[in-house]
């Protein structure tokens, strides 16, 4: 509350100062068109109060877990209030990753080999220069998973491993195979109902640091594999406890929301051009067993799945392969803590495909849903350059559960 205050009392302090060196004649010498804007301006102010600025939701599927955030993750209980001039979900969407800064990073690359021949692109950041957690062995390790065409270099990631090194945490970015640069050995890419290279991945990080807290945080599609993987997994996983962003409950209700006629301009054939441009680096790979000059002529990701992603991990129909994608069918079998924070506007992942009524089920899930935000936005603030609500919840929520997960367990 106060740092809208601050923002609204910066916005009225500018505005004043244009009218009074801008505008001193006509119309507004007048002093009709000063009262207009001043009365739009407190009309626009008190809808955004009333209507645009509330609480998130919290749906947890236990009492504990619901203390426990309130008690160690206050931001999940506090008012979001979305960027004043921008809070409608395809803006917010849209605008994040131009108007956010990019946190410079420096990574250690590493390259595993899968069982199927195939290798995997590890990003760390190792926090070396850690006062919190000098000791490598047990410093708080933090996976992180980017989203549907995402890397390391993703502006959300870079954001997210900032604010781990403010705690003194290490990181690693889970690069899905093909995108980050590395050379594509077998005709496989990737797809979120398919956890085997997660899988790798986590048991690949655990035994380099078994002694270390080992949480994971999935972005977008990011966190659609990371649900499938806790789903399949129960509580036998290494990880202490995982987070997800603007994930997409149900694959046949985001694809029909993403293909509504603006949206579609908007996003779905941006993103199945990015998705073309990614298999295409490697298209003499996949020239066997897929028709690759049909697979470049979709238009939208339901045909690229169609045409590509299903057939090449062996589903028999699209819906086949959507419904083995969607995470709203294992959030009843997730073993350890999860929180999930979504937007009720999210074009991406409509509202009513949430799954608030499995959440109630399961004492290890808390939905956290704001009413604005769209797909991985959650602006705030006037210039949202920096830090944005789902970066607090991020941080706050990881801090949490390295240092007071244990009290989960006595509740």
């Amino acid at each position: 509350m106060q740092r809208l205050a601050m923002d609204l009392r910066m916005l009225s302090r500018e505005l004043s100062l244009y009218l009074e060196h801008q505008v001193r004649i006509g119309f507004f010498g007048s002093g009709v068109g000063l009262s207009l804007i001043l009365g739009f301006s407190f009309a626009y102010a008190c809808y955004y109060m009333s209507s645009i600025a509330k609480k998130p939701q919290l749906v947890t599927g236990g009492e504990s877990f619901s203390r426990f955030l309130q008690d160690h993750c206050p931001v999940v209980t506090e008012t979001y209030y979305p960027t004043v001039w921008c809070w409608e979900s395809r803006g917010q969407t849209l605008l994040r990753p131009f108007i956010t800064s990019k946190p410079p990073v420096k990574y250690r690359n590493e390259l595993i080999k899968t069982a199927d021949g195939g290798q995997i692109s590890l990003d760390w950041f190792d926090d070396d220069n850690s006062k919190c957690y000098m000791d490598a062995s047990t410093r708080p390790t933090i996976l992180l998973l980017p989203g549907l065409t995402g890397t390391s270099k993703e502006s959300y990631i870079l954001h997210m491993i900032h604010l781990s090194e403010e705690l003194g945490y290490r990181c690693v970015v889970f690069n899905n195979r093909g995108v980050a640069g590395e050379n594509l050995l077998t005709p496989r890419t990737y797809c979120c109902a398919n956890t085997e290279d997660l899988e790798t991945v986590i048991q690949h990080v655990h035994s380099l640091y078994p002694s270390a807290p080992f949480l994971a945080a999935g972005v977008s599609m990011g966190g659609m594999l990371l649900l499938n993987y806790l789903g399949k997994m129960g509580p036998k996983t290494p990880l202490k406890a995982a987070a997800t962003f603007s994930v997409g409950w149900n694959t046949f209700a985001c694809s029909e929301s993403l293909e509504k006629p603006l949206n579609w301009l908007l996003f779905n054939y941006y993103l199945t051009t990015c998705l073309q441009s990614s298999i295409n680096k490697h298209r003499h790979m996949f020239v066997k067993q897929i028709d690759m000059d049909h697979v470049m002529k979709a238009k939208s990701i339901r045909e690229f799945d169609k045409r590509f992603t299903s057939v090449m991990f062996g589903y028999r129909t699209i819906d086949d392969y959507y419904t083995d994608a969607s995470p709203n069918r294992r959030l009843k079998s997730v073993g350890i803590p999860v929180l999930c924070l979504n937007s009720v506007d999210d074009v991406f992942s409509p509202s009513h495909a949430i799954p608030i009524e499995t959440a109630k089920q399961n004492p290890n899930v808390a939905l956290v849903l704001t009413s604005y935000g769209g797909h991985i936005g959650f602006l705030e603030g006037i210039w949202p350059r920096q830090s944005t609500y789902m970066d607090r919840v991020f941080k706050q929520f990881v801090q949490a559960m390295v240092e007071h997960g244990h009290e989960l367990s006595s509740m």
